[in-house]
């Protein structure tokens, strides 16, 4: 606030006070206190009167109005919290402590149409927008979410006292669990899918969803000023104007949050609810609001609000997702094949362990193959390598032609494998399938084409021990043992100077394609790159579970009958240990995530374990 309103502030407060007074209050000199003083006088803010020797000072009438819009001008003013830019959301704090009297379970775990829950499909949304941390606080019939307490990265916090405190009291709860920034969903909102990721992607690191006023008669109307949150009822008359409808999903900053919890540690509301806090927090600093209009969404409090959203809303919100996730995947094949959308006949959707793949159908005919990249793949996946080695591997004829291939998304579209037969675990140990195999395999490592990068298994491991420390993920047990044993047939297997080549390195029997009966395609180059041949090899035999006779029938079509030296069975081996270890490691990383893999893990690790001991002993050492 300027000198000058210092002074208005003043004699507001204080008439008939001296301009010495003045001064010292509001810690300016004389001189100058003189000349603002005569300023306001000779624009009308301010009157004096002579009481003897002393002169008193008023506002007039204009001075009052003056000083007023002053004031309103710099209460608008907002502070801004924030140092750093929009951070990267990981977390979500649900409150599920509620209890409604109408059901004997908690809301959110009622089913819906299909018998999925509330509760389960929040959290699968969440899951595939990013969130890695999920931090529930319980109450009612707390037992209905047990299950979830051996769930890798998911926190349950129970607030013993939900029957006599609001939901900022739940809030606190979570206090312990949050670290950064994180989303705050209430449990029984059913909302849009892809409403999340708008308000994870939303500028402004503090927001509140509001969308048009639903006429529900339990709204929490918003009055929105500046472009920031202004007010919060349920009541009606308290506004000047409604600009619409607060939704129970809010993206906090975790500074905003510790402001909320400075704020409460003196309530002594219990049933305070964290909107007002918020709306309290708001006053000082910048609180932004994300507005939806025409959102599909809904509330369950009661039996009416449950039947309405089984009956209505969740079947109109079903067909509203379906009609936006077919429109996405045609704006792609719009894209890729510069093609009116009306031109595509169909899509369907098949495979895929982490991706999600679409058979496209045109109208004329041609089909094609889109994939589309799972959550969190970007971290792991290297998307201009993938598309070099996609490029090679269509050239050479191993895999179906390549049309587009868009980078920053890792969005791909292919030509359909005509007559497309995939191979699984039993059909690959066929000998006429091992034949088609390993024929691929050979013009493959034999092509001399030159990928532009290595796949250094080594160099995975460190990556993706980095990638579990931030995932907060769990190493399996003796985990520094095992690497030291590991490292030691890393140095043996560095002294063999193997010479590497163009390899797949993800040689699962699924990515080996049949197309009639004398050609096979192999697909999905995410990990391509040069390496040891023989790691391809190994990655066959173990993912396809080759007894010693299937791989060394492998092995001999392999190298077109020649004999199979000691040394490349050894190589083998090592690449097996090297593979079981290093896919451990990735089963941590997407199980931190949410995703499950049931012992798939332990047992690539265990699995390790034992084949280091056998390579070991081929050393005549004995590993323990």
């Amino acid at each position: 606030m300027d000198s000058q309103f210092k002074i208005l502030e003043v004699i507001n407060k204080q008439p008939n006070i001296s301009q010495k007074k003045i001064g010292e209050l509001c810690d300016i000199s004389s001189g100058k206190v003189n000349f603002l003083i005569k300023k306001l006088m000779d624009e009308g803010y301010i009157t004096s009167e002579k009481h003897g020797r002393n002169t008193h000072y008023f506002l007039s009438e204009s001075g009052i109005e003056y000083f007023k819009q002053g004031i309103e001008v710099y209460q608008d003013k907002k502070v801004n919290i924030h140092t750093q830019p929009k951070k990267e959301i990981k977390e979500v704090v649900i409150l599920a402590a509620g209890q409604s009297k109408e059901f004997d379970m908690p809301v959110s775990k009622l089913p819906l149409e299909d018998n999925q829950d509330l509760f389960t499909r929040n959290i699968e949304i969440l899951k595939e927008n990013g969130i890695e941390k999920i931090i529930v606080i319980t109450g009612y019939k707390k037992e209905a979410f047990d299950y979830l307490k051996d769930v890798e990265g998911v926190y349950i916090k129970e607030n013993k006292k939900f029957k006599w405190t609001g939901s900022m009291a739940s809030l606190a709860c979570a206090q312990e669990f949050i670290s950064d920034d994180f989303l705050l969903v209430e449990h029984d909102i059913l909302m849009e899918e892809n409403t999340f990721q708008q308000l994870i992607d939303f500028p402004k690191r503090d927001c509140v969803l509001i969308t048009n006023e639903s006429g529900s008669g339990d709204e929490a109307l918003v009055e929105l000023k500046n472009g920031y949150l202004y007010k919060i009822s349920k009541d009606i008359h308290q506004f000047n104007r409604i600009d619409g409808e607060m939704v129970g999903i809010s993206k906090l900053s975790y500074e905003v949050y510790t402001k909320m919890l400075d704020e409460f540690k003196n309530n002594k509301n219990p049933y305070l609810n964290y909107e007002y806090l918020l709306l309290d927090v708001a006053r000082q600093y910048n609180i932004g609001y994300l507005k939806i209009n025409d959102l599909v969404w809904g509330e369950i409090d009661t039996l009416a609000h449950y039947k309405h959203i089984v009956n209505v809303t969740y079947p109109r919100l079903c067909r509203k997702e379906a009609d936006y996730k077919a429109n996405l995947i045609k704006m792609h094949v719009k894209k890729a094949l510069s093609i009116d959308t009306e031109e595509i006949e169909s899509i369907e959707p098949f495979g895929g362990m982490t991706n999600k793949n679409f058979k496209i159908k045109l109208e004329n005919k041609k089909e094609y193959v889109l994939r589309v990249p799972g959550n969190g793949t970007e971290q792991m996946i290297n998307r201009h390598e993938e598309k070099i080695t996609s490029n090679i591997a269509s050239a050479l004829g191993i895999d179906a032609p390549l049309v587009y291939f868009n980078e920053e998304s890792g969005v791909k579209l292919s030509e359909m494998i005509p007559n497309a037969e995939t191979l699984n675990a039993k059909t690959a140990k066929r000998e006429d399938n091992i034949m088609l195999t390993t024929r691929v395999l050979r013009t493959l490592h034999q092509s001399n084409a030159e990928m532009e990068n290595t796949f250094d298994v080594f160099q995975k491991i460190d990556e993706y021990e980095q990638l579990v420390k931030e995932a907060k993920g769990q190493f399996y047990p003796n985990y520094v043992e095992v690497k030291e044993k590991i490292k030691e047939i890393e140095q043996k297997y560095k002294k063999l100077n193997v010479q590497f080549v163009p390899c797949h390195n993800d040689t699962v029997p699924e990515n080996f394609v049949k197309s009639g009966e004398d050609k096979i395609y192999l697909i999905d180059w995410e990990y391509g790159g040069m390496n040891d041949p023989m790691w391809d090899i190994a990655a066959h035999s173990l993912e396809c579970g080759f007894s010693p006779e299937d791989e060394e029938l492998f092995l001999s079509h392999y190298f077109e009958q020649r004999e199979v030296t000691y040394e490349t069975k050894v190589r083998v081996l090592m690449h097996k240990v090297f593979q079981d270890f290093l896919w451990s490691i990735w089963t941590i990383i997407k199980e931190a995530k949410g995703d499950h893999f049931g012992s798939y893990g332990i047992d690539r690790y265990h699995r390790a374990i034992k084949n280091v001991g056998q390579l070991l002993q081929v050393e005549g050492k004995k590993y323990s």
